[in-house]
């Protein structure tokens, strides 16, 4: 018996469980899988939505928390498991120059540092860019990235050692169990597991797991294809975003090349049709990377959402039942905001962020 079930061990689930355990709860992550092996490993580790002001003020504002709580929480991470997660703040070169006068808008409303910026100071920024001799470059000096393996990694190694935390991998959940209107726990491959309240934090998979509990909700795969190059190090210093493609330096010198966007169910293979156009958009950004060998290609499957604003909170015709899912592509970025506004919820805290925006409604959902 815990106090707390979390099924998912994606970041999400995984920051939920230790915000409640540090807490003081005793906490059971289920995961049917490997933990952090899906949609938080698969991506590039942005720490900022990649055009924010096309998403609603909920997102932003969760992001907006997360990006001034990351430091923290990597420093936290580093020394509670001995592995760095590579927080870095080595900035967003856009080359996107039609979006820069509602990019100056929003940084205006959300106080955010951005510059707009030549071509050729884009250039002198970053070597071997393919910045435009017109048409003005925006540039985000302080805008971070995070090694999102290696921030899982120490997730998991630092939720190992926590004693209050139990973490059970390969155990797939075939349902809740209730009791009336109450939900007391979930049926798992490995038995009956019960606790005071369930948290559902299962990324694409949540609705599938919720079933007529979850309809209207629309939480459902998009799959994102992604390259990594080698690289050596110091050729890309920056971030580079440009047409939806984006470019992240790693320090160890590897370059991620990412992402698709692909609504084919929970179809996670690759396609040679998006390693070619990838590729091609990565030397278009920086035609050096012509002579640097493309290491790996992956897919990973986004848990898209109407708008990317997740639902965060209790069910709202289940009692001991709580959502966290539904983050679409930003998941890294505002994941310890989305784990802190429902620990609060769970724990009955005044709320670091209202949580009326991600308050799961009552839509289509059946008994």
């Amino acid at each position: 018996m815990s106090d707390f079930i979390v099924v998912g061990g994606g970041l999400i689930g995984l920051l939920v469980a230790r915000e409640l355990a540090a807490a003081g709860a005793a906490v059971t992550v289920v995961e049917r899988g490997e933990l952090g092996k899906e949609a938080s490993w698969a991506g590039g580790g942005i720490l900022s939505p990649l055009y924010p002001w096309r998403y609603p003020g909920a997102v932003n504002a969760l992001a907006r928390w997360s990006q001034a709580y990351f430091p923290e929480l990597a420093a936290a991470l580093a020394e509670e498991s001995g592995i760095d997660p590579e927080w870095t703040a080595s900035g967003l070169l856009m080359l996107d120059g039609g979006e820069a006068e509602a990019a100056q808008a929003w940084a205006a409303r959300w106080d955010a540092r951005l510059e707009r910026i030549t071509g050729a100071a884009a250039r002198e920024l970053q070597p071997g860019l393919a910045a435009p001799e017109s048409g003005p470059v925006l540039w985000w000096p302080a805008l971070a990235q995070v090694r999102n393996p290696r921030l899982l990694q120490a997730l998991v190694r630092a939720l190992s050692l926590n004693k209050r935390v139990t973490l059970r991998t390969g155990c797939s959940v075939a349902g809740l169990l209730s009791e009336g209107e109450t939900v007391r726990g979930v049926r798992s491959a490995q038995g009956e597991l019960r606790a005071d309240a369930v948290v559902v934090a299962a990324g694409a998979w949540s609705a599938g797991l919720l079933g007529p509990l979850a309809g209207g909700w629309h939480i459902a795969p998009v799959r994102g294809q992604m390259l990594l190059l080698q690289t050596p190090p110091g050729l890309l210093r920056h971030m580079v975003l440009a047409d939806g493609r984006y470019l992240v330096p790693r320090r160890d010198g590897r370059v991620l090349m990412g992402s698709t966007l692909e609504y084919v169910g929970f179809d996670k293979s690759t396609t040679a049709a998006a390693y070619a156009e990838l590729h091609a958009a990565a030397l278009r950004l920086m035609p050096a990377l012509a002579r640097c060998p493309v290491e790996k290609h992956w897919a990973g499957l986004r848990p898209g959402s109407p708008e990317g604003v997740p639902l965060i909170g209790a069910h709202p015709i289940r009692r001991g039942l709580y959502v966290n899912a539904g983050h679409f592509r930003n998941g890294v970025v505002t994941g310890p905001a989305s784990a802190r506004v429902l620990a609060d919820v769970l724990l009955g805290r005044p709320p670091v962020l209202d949580p009326a925006p991600y308050r799961p409604v009552e839509k289509t959902i059946t008994n």
